[in-house]
């Protein structure tokens, strides 16, 4: 879970970062510096918000019923798996043209009024912030669902966070450069799994809860076999959520949500390197 949860907070806290960077650097070079604080001013509260949200997700269900709880859970973790296919899909189409769409909203709102620029950054981060908020309280709770501390996803995801922000600044420097569409290609694959896992884990919750049947009806039981406090257990319950205990129908809903969504990204990524390729062969004369 820490190296899962590690990816997650990287990835996007790095296109937080990106967002960031590219708003600061082109308030710089259009001479614009008196309105950085706006910039600054609306990702504090992005964070604040995301911050406060984490915290409602957190601690807002304790007190309920057990199957209260439950359904709340597995809930959010559907939801969660929901936005997180969203982003992945929306930065696989929108992150050749980032920069460009960015600018052009900074441009607008710095005619627009005072309070426009902090409104474009709110929204930039704040999408993010609670975009990452959610997917990792559903993914932690699938992790300290198998006995992991809480703290160690957290710490993951901490490390991630903190690893995008000075990625971001050396992207603002111009010190670094590697190919975003292959590192959104990978982490996007890998969190399309960890999304399959967090959806199978909200399908159980709501079997708890009573909502769906098949509690007890499994796929498959190596409880015996798999200890999931080992190492490799560990391993498998933080990267793929795995269960000991699997029901057949968060078997279904594993499968059927990472073949199709898998195939979908891989075609896309795929179609998107042919045309950029295509696009660069010169033309014959």
């Amino acid at each position: 879970m820490l190296v899962a949860n590690y990816l997650i907070g990287l990835r996007e806290g790095l296109e937080a970062a990106l967002v960031v960077s590219i708003l600061v650097a082109y308030l710089v070079k259009t001479e614009r510096r008196h309105l950085l604080p706006r910039i600054w001013t609306g990702v504090g509260i992005a964070v604040a918000i995301s911050l406060g949200f984490g915290a409602l997700l957190t601690f807002g269900p304790r007190g309920l019923t057990f199957e209260a709880q439950e359904l709340i859970g597995g809930s959010l973790s559907i939801v969660a798996v929901g936005f997180v296919t969203w982003m992945v899909f929306w930065m696989a189409h929108a992150a050749a043209g980032l920069s460009g769409e960015l600018r052009g909203k900074i441009d607008d709102a710095a005619e627009a009024g005072r309070w426009s620029l902090m409104v474009v950054a709110l929204l930039a981060v704040g999408r993010e912030g609670l975009e990452t908020a959610l997917f990792l309280w559903a993914a932690t709770q699938a992790g300290t669902d198998g006995g992991q501390s809480a703290w160690v996803p957290l710490l993951g995801a901490a490390l991630g966070l903190a690893t995008a922000v000075v990625l971001g600044w050396l992207f603002y420097r111009g010190a670094l450069r590697i190919n975003l569409s292959r590192f959104f290609t990978w982490t996007g694959a890998f969190l399309i799994v960890v999304a399959a896992g967090v959806l199978s884990y909200g399908v159980h919750d709501l079997q708890e809860a009573g909502v769906l049947p098949g509690l007890t009806d499994y796929l498959f039981d190596v409880s015996g076999t798999i200890d999931v406090t080992s190492w490799y257990g560990a391993v498998l319950k933080g990267i793929f959520n795995f269960s000991p205990q699997t029901t057949k129908l968060e078997g279904l809903a594993w499968v059927l949500y990472l073949v199709p969504t898998m195939t979908v990204f891989l075609l896309t990524m795929r179609r998107r390197s042919t045309k950029k390729r295509s696009t660069k062969q010169p033309v014959a004369a």
